[in-house]
């Protein structure tokens, strides 16, 4: 019944209302309760009874009409005491069917005073949205700045845990012997005291999206803090035009100054951001490696040298075989004098 399922602050509510001793442990307060209840209680009391129940289980009470639903549970307080077969109507949106209490026999483990909270139900059917995959089949697009050495932490979708508007997930990985000793060879000091790494733990934010190669694109309202540190962001980009939200630029975040240089600590990424309707994001982690203007330079040598003649064919042939090809005369530049 509704008595049954108050917690002790409400019993005591409802015994101070009433006038009676509102001290004890839970198991008294509800014994004097039904005690109130089967020696017949004031309308007042009823009336108390339900407000108190309405703040518990605010969707609760609609489904009562009245307060014939209450009625005193009968307790079996002596073992040898005949059985008894009280109408026990539960508080709820479809009351359940009477129920039969019996004695329990003395070598029972179960004490003779059994009292249970009585919680409401509901059967609300809500649609719930497509749960995507853990780790999503997702390509980011490869950064021409960076090689990736090793794959720390795969896609995975940044899923709601909650119907709360702004959600947050926790992330752990751990670095082996050899990738520790990679970033610490690599690092180098710079003016001010600062370190920087050309071996650095990146880690990437995009749309969970499987069907072409991913940018880096941040979800909004973004934080991410490394074993409990703050991460500085980017910062926002101008919008262009007014009235348009700003928005971060998507790119690698190196996070590799607030990692945990160890193989015997793992390290703790927690990324909270705001959900978005119909938009799903997912986050990686990866070792790698920076490469500089000269590394790429010498890359393109060992490509080897276009002939020039066959470079100024290729593009005579795209210019008059395809109208719309991606080359095109743009600007021509003419003389207006007379060569008289």
């Amino acid at each position: 019944n509704m008595v049954s399922s108050f917690r002790v602050s409400e019993l005591q509510v409802l015994l101070g209302f009433a006038g009676r001793n509102k001290s004890g442990r839970k198991h008294d307060l509800l014994m004097r309760a039904l005690h109130l209840l089967k020696s017949g209680c004031s309308p007042a009391v009823q009336v108390k009874i339900r407000e108190l129940y309405r703040r518990r289980y605010p969707r609760t009470i609609e489904g009562l009409s009245d307060l014939s639903a209450i009625k005193p549970a009968v307790f079996n307080l002596d073992s040898s005491s005949s059985p008894v077969e009280p109408d026990l109507a539960v508080a709820g949106i479809h009351p359940l069917p009477s129920t039969s209490v019996t004695p329990q026999s003395p070598s029972s483990p179960v004490s003779s005073v059994l009292l249970q909270d009585t919680k409401p139900h509901f059967e609300m059917q809500q649609p719930s949205p497509p749960i995507p995959p853990v780790h999503p089949d997702v390509q980011l697009k490869s950064l021409p700045f960076y090689d990736v050495l090793d794959v720390l932490i795969k896609p995975t979708s940044l899923v709601q845990s909650s119907i709360q508007r702004f959600q947050e997930k926790f992330f752990i990985f751990a670095l082996t012997p050899q990738q520790v000793r990679e970033i610490c060879i690599s690092r180098d000091f710079l003016p001010g005291g600062r370190r920087d790494y050309t071996v650095q733990v990146q880690l990437r934010l995009c749309l969970a999206e499987t069907s072409c190669p991913q940018e880096d694109n941040y979800p909004n309202s973004l934080c991410i803090k490394v074993n409990g540190k703050l991460f500085p962001l980017p910062g926002y980009a101008p919008p262009p035009k007014n009235g348009i939200e700003q928005k971060r630029p998507g790119r690698p975040l190196n996070i590799t100054s607030l990692v945990r240089l160890s193989s015997a600590v793992p390290n703790q990424i927690s990324i909270s951001w705001a959900s978005e309707i119909g938009k799903n994001y997912s986050m990686s982690v990866y070792l790698v490696r920076q490469l500089t203007s000269a590394m790429l330079l010498q890359r393109l040598k060992m490509k080897g040298i276009r002939n020039p003649d066959h470079s100024r064919a290729l593009i005579k042939e795209k210019l008059t075989a395809d109208p719309d090809s991606e080359i095109a005369t743009t600007s021509l530049r003419v003389s207006l004098m007379c060569p008289v």
